[in-house]
This record gives structure tokens, sequence and C-alpha cells, in this order.
């Protein structure tokens, strides 16, 4: 009996140790990391490093950080001028300030297609391209031969793919690229044993840069079904443009940080983008775990409570935080129209199914959604006549505070009113979201899984 006494005593003192290094671990990487999380999300870690820390320590060092800063942000004098809120937000965040771009928007798969080539036939000294999934298919295949003409032509072309993404490319399409002089590197692969700091942290940007003068950007993927469809289904309902100006030049340093963060070799030059003072203001918006703030989040958040007639949004996966969610309520209840556009059903089922607590909620609050027939990958938000933006940015948990994201802001009213007008002709064609109340069991797993949203 002394003796399983003696033995239960020790384990009950190893848990505790256990216990109380996990949570020093957690406090710490939290506090040095700067790392905000809700409530909810926070309770779970401290209750499954209390309850089983060998198993949710682990866990957490693998997955559960958010924030990996690169560099320490100093906030910029304001210029006397006025000037838009906004630009003082992302200023404010030690991001580049808004400036003149020419802007082609595409309405449709041909025109990205496009303005993509376009802008990698552009390039003459350094061509840079970030991508989350190079697609194997004809089109993937297309852009990787295309990138290939352009290295064996003596341009830099250097191509950065997310890890998760590379998982799929075969072997030979890297071989290839490489053979040809195309610099590859990949965004934290899952796979290597070298690669330090969270492995659920992704690269979502999505951009091609020319000479540091021309971007082209937004929700496409670098595959079929988000240009030219694919064995016999059309192309997803997607969003992208083209531009040159300084713009370009902000998209080109990130890229170059995310470059070098993968094991890249740093560029030598920093060409100079041109001008045009006729053009509207944009500006490049990055976020993720390189920023101390949550950039996009912060933005939207920020534009909903300044928002007075509209705000339209379109985006293929809704799951928002609690203080997104309230800022659109608080928004829809005291007068200002919201319509939000979305598939029917996605690609990504979980996220279906969990986007239903907040469209309930939220439509009780006198928020519209509208429910396309067919996959929309989307990403863009309007607000009143004077703020838009397009991107790589979901209006869900895991792309507004764990991937690494981009978008423009568009303050031009031509910009504004011809994304609004894109978002109302996927309005024209959508159904009217009915609210029901859910059953027991649906209830329950809607809670369950929104505890995990974050990786949805």
């Amino acid at each position: 009996m002394n003796a399983r006494i003696g033995a239960l005593s020790i384990e009950l003192s190893a848990h505790a140790l256990s216990v109380a290094a996990s949570l020093l671990t957690y406090v710490l990487t939290t506090r040095a990391a700067q790392s905000r999380r809700p409530p909810s999300i926070a309770i779970a870690w401290v209750l499954g490093m209390i309850a089983v820390p060998y198993l949710t320590l682990p866990i957490y060092l693998l997955f559960g950080r958010r924030k990996l800063l690169r560099k320490a942000p100093h906030r910029p004098a304001r210029p006397a001028t006025p000037r838009h809120w906004a630009e003082d937000l992302i200023e404010s965040f030690d991001l580049p300030a808004a400036s003149r771009a020419s802007v082609r928007l595409h309405a449709d798969g041909a025109a990205s297609r496009s303005g993509l080539f376009a802008t990698l036939a552009r390039a003459t000294r350094r061509l840079d391209v970030c991508t989350y999934i190079l697609g194997r298919d004809p089109f993937g295949r297309e852009v990787a031969a295309r990138l290939s003409e352009r290295a064996r032509a003596g341009v830099r072309v250097r191509l950065l793919i997310d890890g998760v993404g590379a998982l799929q490319l075969p072997h030979a399409t890297i071989a290839g690229l490489r053979a040809a002089g195309v610099e590859t590197a990949v965004f934290c692969p899952l796979l290597a044993r070298t690669t330090s700091g969270p492995r659920n942290l992704r690269n979502h940007r999505k951009y091609a840069i020319a000479d540091a003068a021309a971007l082209w950007a937004g929700g496409r993927n670098l595959a079929a079904e988000y240009f030219i469809g694919g064995r016999g289904a059309p192309p997803w309902r997607d969003l992208s443009f083209d531009l040159h100006g300084a713009v370009a030049a902000a998209a080109a340093r990130q890229f170059e940080t995310d470059w070098i963060a993968s094991g890249g070799k740093p560029a030598t030059d920093t060409p100079a983008a041109p001008q045009d003072p006729e053009a509207p203001l944009a500006q490049f918006l990055p976020s993720g775990p390189d920023q101390t703030e949550d950039t996009v989040h912060a933005l939207l958040v920020d534009a909903c409570f300044r928002a007075e007639r509209r705000l339209l949004a379109v985006t293929p996966y809704f799951v928002p935080d609690s203080a997104f969610e309230a800022a659109i309520r608080l928004a829809a209840r005291r007068g200002v129209k919201v319509d939000i556009c979305l598939p029917r059903k996605s690609n990504h089922r979980l996220a279906d199914f969990a986007r239903s607590r907040s469209m309930r909620a939220l439509t009780e609050a006198g928020v519209a959604f509208h429910l396309a027939p067919y996959m929309v990958h989307a990403k863009a938000v309007v607000f009143d006549d004077s703020l838009s933006l397009c991107g790589s940015v979901n209006l869900d948990s895991r792309s507004l505070l764990l991937n690494y994201e981009s978008a423009v802001i568009f303050y031009g009213r031509a910009e504004i009113d011809w994304l609004a007008a894109w978002i109302e002709s996927l309005i024209a064609d959508a159904g009217r979201y009915q609210r029901r109340a859910p059953g027991l069991w649906r209830d329950i797993g809607e809670g369950l899984l929104l505890t995990l949203a974050y990786q949805l």
C-alpha cells in the first residue's frame, strides 16, 4: 500500500511539474510574441495543458503560436495634410504609404490570365512570383513554361510556394524550373526537419511582380479552376487585378522578406517604380504573423464602425472571430446596409458547416447573406463610396489571424464602383439565406467545430 501511495505521489508530482512547465511555456511564448487570442481559444489551451500537458504542449509548439515578428515597428509622424483615415491606420503599422497606381481589375478568368501573362512578359530584370498552389494541370504547366522562358531570357525569376501547396507539386516540375534557371523556395515546408516555429502558419499571398514596378495580384492560385476551368467544369468566380506604380514596389519588398525567410538569396537591385500623378490612390496591405497587429482584421473592424451607408462583401468562407462579427452586427443595427455574398457550397465543407452560427446571429441583426449557385473564390469588401479592398484575404479567422496574406486598398472611386458592381452581379444570381434554428446535435457540432475555427 505504501509503495502504491509513493508511486502515485511521484506521478502526481511529475504531472504537476509538467503542467507548470507547459503553462510557463504558454505564458512566455504568448508574451514574447505579443499574441492576443480570443478568450475561448486561450481557455482551451490552458485546460488542455492542465489535463494532458504531455500531449497539449507539443501540439501547441507545432500549431499554437501565431506571431513570428521579423522587425520592431515604429509609428511614423502624421503629415499635416488631411487624408483618408485608413491611410493613417495602415501607416501606423509601419507599412508603406498610399501611392498612385494605374489599376485594371479582372472581371473573369480570361482577363486575369491576360493580365498575369502580360506581367510575366513585362519583366526585364527580375520577376517574383508567390502562390499558395501551382496546379498539376495545363494551366499550371503553362505558367511553369512561361517562368522558364523568362529565366532563359536572362531575367532573374524567383518562385515562392507555400509548404502545403508544394506537397502536391511533382518533383519533376520543380526540377524542370530549376534546370531552366528559375530559383524556387518553399515557405515553411511541412516535412522539413529544419523548419522552426509553428507548422500551421501558411503563406496564402498570391502575386507576381515584374521589376518591382508591375503587380498582378488577387485571390487566384495558379491553377486551372481559377482561370479556365477543367474536366468540363467552368472556372470559379474570382477576383484579381494588375497595376503599375509604387504599390508594386511595396509588394516586392514584402516578397523579399518572405523569400529571405524561406532561405532564398536576396536581391541585389532595387528598381525604381514609375509614378503617374493622375492615377488613383492605392495602398499595399500585408497581414500575418510577421506583423505586430492583425492589420487587415483591424482595418475591417475599424471600417465597420465608420461605415455610414453600405458594406458589400464577397468571400468563399465566412467564419469570423467574435470581434469582427460584433463589428458587422453593430453596423447593421445602426442602419448600414450589409450584404455578404458566399457560395452555396464551397470547396471546404467544414467551413460551410461552421459558418451557420455567425450567419444566423447576423441575419437576426439585419445582415443579408446571398448564396451563389456556383463556386465563388473572390475576396473583396466595399465600404460606402470611399474604401474597398481586394486580395487573398478570406473573411474567416484563419485568414485574418493566422495566415500570411495580402490585399490592396483602393481609394479611387472607379475601383470602388467596379468592385461594388461586380459583387452586386453575383448577388443578382444568388438566393437569400433564410435563418433556421439549429437542432441540438447541429448546435453542439457547430460549437465543437468553432473551437478549431482557426484551422479551417
